[in-house]
């Protein structure tokens, strides 16, 4: 096979052209797909032409809890619901299209944001190009197999994570935990990007009594979890968390809050009292904002975030998070500065936490105060302009 490489003039590097190859994208609402369609938006407005391939949603799927997804142009490529899970949508592997795509935008660069069948594509048809590619690694999809229940698949899904990222230039990952463990499986260029936050959006000025008072909290202590409900994301910790925090605090003393869907939603509303509100998912611009900054406390028990972007929204709303130091997380978890840690998978450790914040006002304003200052110090504007010139660096190597 022939390979003709091109390079980009210097001139080019102010007004690159960017293809984004993703498998997940707005109206769908995930870590993912915000963080993509944030930089989709970011690169646009320095100058850059991006397009992005991704999946054709349903015009019925939440289109609103997004807004405008920010891209100048979209390919969209068939989809059809995950088994199971019919909130992710797994995109036909339509290599046609995808490669006629890059052919004709001729990008300098094609960013892979997921490591499936689109980013799969896009990688492939970048390199029969000739042209730079560099991927994200958002995801230990290793890990998620022994929350399924097929913990012998994680060393064959592993692998396959590990050779799509050694294919790139470079790979960006949003933690320094996971940059760490992708060197140490062989992968040659990882970079620490992605660990924006919205200080702006996301503020405790938001803080809304007649939301307290439509959830039940009013003078009530208010705990909130925000994320998928789905198997890797722990949320059944958090639940007998509460129910024994609930036993050692005075009676009808706190509320739990929590916001988001996905499989796991009907089984754990199952298992949860008459002071735990589930609200499904909300739009991530208005009403978001004010539920973080409503509540009292954050709690999180997933293990398996490369950064856990909801922590970083809580902590700029000004609120303190309880949460296992495991991940993404252990890189902004500061323990009794703003939030609590506390041992993997320990529902226990997590219920003396929570008893803790909710019963010493003092502690909980001195790791709210020092939540939002974290939060301060990661601007989006910021990783934009690394980002950028990261792509440069790329091209030009």
């Amino acid at each position: 096979m022939t390979v003709t490489v091109r390079y980009a003039s210097h001139d080019s590097f102010t007004t690159m052209n960017i293809l984004y190859c993703t498998d997940t994208y707005p109206p769908q609402v995930n870590g993912v797909s915000v963080v993509t369609a944030l930089s989709v938006a970011g690169l646009a407005a320095r100058g850059c032409t991006v397009h992005v391939i991704a999946p054709k949603y349903p015009e019925a799927m939440h289109a609103s809890i997004f807004g405008d997804a920010g891209a100048a142009s979209l390919t969209q490529i068939p989809s059809a619901p995950m088994p199971g899970y019919a909130d992710i949508r797994v995109a036909s592997p339509d290599a046609r299209t995808i490669s006629r795509t890059v052919r004709a935008l001729r990008p300098d660069l094609v960013h892979c944001a997921t490591e499936f069948v689109i980013g799969r594509l896009g990688q492939r048809a970048a390199m029969r190009s000739g042209i730079p590619v560099v991927t994200s690694y958002h995801t230990d999809f290793g890990k998620y197999t022994e929350a399924y229940g097929v913990p012998w698949m994680r060393g064959t899904v592993t692998a396959y994570l590990t050779r799509f990222h050694q294919r790139a230039q470079r790979t960006y990952t949003p933690g320094s935990p996971a940059r760490e463990e992708l060197l140490a499986r062989g992968i040659r260029d990882v970079e620490v990007w992605g660990r924006g936050v919205d200080t702006t959006t996301f503020h405790p000025a938001k803080r809304d009594a007649e939301l307290r008072s439509a959830v039940g909290a009013d003078d009530r202590f208010l705990f909130l979890h925000v994320g998928r409900l789905a198997a890797e994301k722990g949320v059944q910790v958090i639940l007998d968390a509460y129910a024994m925090a609930r036993e050692q605090l005075p009676p009808d003393s706190t509320r739990l809050v929590i916001a988001g869907a996905g499989p796991e939603r009907s089984a754990l509303q199952a298992r949860a009292g008459t002071d735990v509100h589930f609200l499904g998912y909300l739009q991530r611009d208005t009403e978001l904002p004010r539920l973080y900054a409503t509540a009292d406390a954050f709690v999180f028990a997933s293990t398996t975030e490369t950064l856990g972007l909801v922590v970083l929204e809580s902590m700029a709303s000004g609120v303190p998070v309880l949460a296992a130091a495991e991940g993404g997380v252990r890189d902004h978890l500061r323990h009794d500065e703003n939030g609590l840690a506390y041992p993997a998978n320990d529902a226990a450790a997590l219920a003396a936490a929570m008893v803790r914040v909710a019963t010493a006002p003092a502690l909980r304003r001195q790791l709210a105060d020092g939540a939002r200052r974290h939060a301060e110090r990661l601007t989006w504007e910021m990783e934009y302009d690394r980002l950028l010139a990261s792509y440069r660096e790329v091209i030009a190597r």
